[in-house]
């Protein structure tokens, strides 16, 4: 059901990110140069990211994008849940929560920590059924691209 991408799944992730970012889980579209170059990325390494081709019936049905990061606060290696995207024909038959539990069991780390939009009700409440609770933190950014 889960499987580590690889230099196969380069359309399927272009346009399953595009969608994504066209969607209301975000609050901004990127430019498709950086969709292209995280995968770049995800296919050289898997040193700072890594990603899973999330399947039913042997059809592509979402991805994950994970981020990785060291964390004294968390007492060691800190797995994000960048992105988690389910094709509309494929909601709603638990791939989201099948993928959370499969990240909770298999992947080592201190914390898994994601972030949403807050008018993203639905995956806010799929998260809280897995356990994540909210963190009363402002986060700011740097763009330097």
């Amino acid at each position: 059901m889960f499987r580590k991408i690889t230099e196969k799944d380069r359309e399927f992730y272009i346009e399953a990110a595009k969608s994504f970012y066209s969607s209301d889980a975000v609050d901004h579209q990127i430019p498709e140069s950086f969709i292209t170059r995280t995968f770049d990325e995800l296919i050289k390494s898997d040193r700072y990211a890594d990603a899973y081709i999330i399947e039913q019936d042997g059809q592509k049905a979402g991805y994950a994008l994970l981020a990785k990061t060291f964390s004294q606060e968390a007492g060691g290696l800190v797995v994000w849940l960048e992105e988690l995207f389910i094709l509309p024909e494929f909601r709603s038959c638990g791939l989201g929560g099948e993928f959370l539990r499969f990240l909770k069991e298999n992947i080592p780390s201190a914390r898994l920590r994601l972030e949403l939009c807050p008018s993203n009700q639905r995956a806010c409440d799929v998260y809280m059924r897995h356990g994540f609770k909210v963190l009363d933190y402002k986060q700011m950014i740097y763009d330097k691209i």
